[in-house]
């Protein structure tokens, strides 16, 4: 079966971390969050994946390559711009065009069952099948109202004040027939939430919804992003974890070095060639990536390490994540910040 990826977004919401590294390539845990993507895909049959990319895409496609390394077979399509997810959608069309297909987002991180989402899509007959969940907040999402045959009656994207009807929201994941490239456009700018549901909709065509209670978050600004590491590690996600699980809630890499005075709290994880010096505390909710460091007295809680950090003597952070190859200088007390290496957070030249 085939798949998409939507991966070509800027990622504002996450700036500066995004600076550098465009949004499917945040690690979750050391690991970028669209390789989960990729991992659930295969592990639901879906072996063929087109990835669309625009900004910062020559890293998205150095890392996976022609996805060999996750059994996939996984092709590109360059945009010269944004064309929105639709209209992104419908510049592959050849891609898709004989076979029932799924689209996700790059910087989901979900352990949904896509077996089952697939199965109500063709068990409704449906056109377009929409993956559901209930959410706090639902002016941030497309919203529906389903009948009792999970048919969509209404949808509404991004509702504020007192027209949210609903806090069912669109994941973003779908699953399509090929006749949805008729309800889309070529070479414009076209939206799934705010062009095409409501034009499917509108034509009476068949569109359900896939309640669903598994795990998802959209990693799309920094509150999210720090709640699904913790997530992870409190064992709220379904996904393989990166490093071995050396005591319970406690996960390390390769060449660890840990001074026997340093604190090691839970739930942690530590990745491949780090040290951690005398007196430093890793205390809960937090992750360090490869070839970072820990200095004598440093104090880091519940704080995000991104490969080749150092929290240098004597400094405490707190609910912080530090960019990649990034130094915190000594004695230094952060909370509740984002601290980027400036030579790696020039903004590119995005066309």
């Amino acid at each position: 079966m085939r798949a998409m990826i939507l991966a070509a977004g800027v990622g504002s919401r996450l700036d500066p971390l995004t600076r550098s590294v465009p949004k499917p390539l945040v690690p979750i845990l050391n690991r970028p969050v669209m390789e989960y993507l990729v991992e659930l895909l295969k592990k639901h049959n879906f072996t063929e994946i087109m990835i669309n990319l625009h900004y910062l895409g020559d890293q998205i496609e150095n890392y996976f390559g022609n996805g060999s390394k996750w059994g996939v077979k996984i092709s590109y399509s360059h945009e010269d711009k944004l064309w929105g997810d639709a209209g992104s959608l419908k510049r592959v069309e050849e891609f898709f065009k004989e076979e029932t297909f799924i689209v996700i987002g790059g910087d989901d991180l979900t352990d949904m069952d896509l077996t089952k989402l697939v199965k109500t899509h063709r068990d409704k007959n449906s056109l377009a099948t929409i993956a559901l969940s209930l959410v706090d907040d639902p002016s941030e999402y497309g919203i529906v109202l389903m009948n009792e045959d999970s048919r969509i009656t209404r949808f509404l994207e991004k509702p504020k004040g007192e027209v949210i009807f609903s806090n069912t929201a669109n994941t973003g994941v779908y699953v399509f027939e090929p006749q949805i490239f008729d309800m889309i456009p070529r070479g414009v700018f076209y939206l799934f939430g705010k062009q095409v549901f409501p034009l499917l909709l509108e034509q009476h065509l068949p569109v359900y919804g896939h309640l669903t209670a598994a795990y998802w978050k959209d990693v799309g600004n920094l509150n999210i992003y720090q709640q699904t590491h913790r997530d992870v590690l409190e064992g709220r996600v379904n996904c393989t974890m990166p490093f071995e699980e050396v005591r319970k809630y406690t996960w390390m890499g390769k060449n660890v070095q840990i001074d026997p005075t340093a604190e090691i709290a839970y739930p942690v994880a530590i990745g491949d060639n780090v040290r951690i010096e005398a007196g430093a505390k890793v205390l809960e909710n937090t992750v360090i990536g490869n070839n970072c460091a820990v200095e004598e007295g440093a104090i880091v809680k519940e704080s995000i390490l991104w490969d080749g950090a150092v929290v240098m003597r004597g400094t405490q952070i707190e609910r912080c994540v530090i960019g990649r190859d990034c130094s915190v200088k000594s004695s230094a007390a952060i909370f509740d910040g984002i601290i980027v290496n400036p030579q790696r957070a020039m903004t590119p030249n995005i066309g």
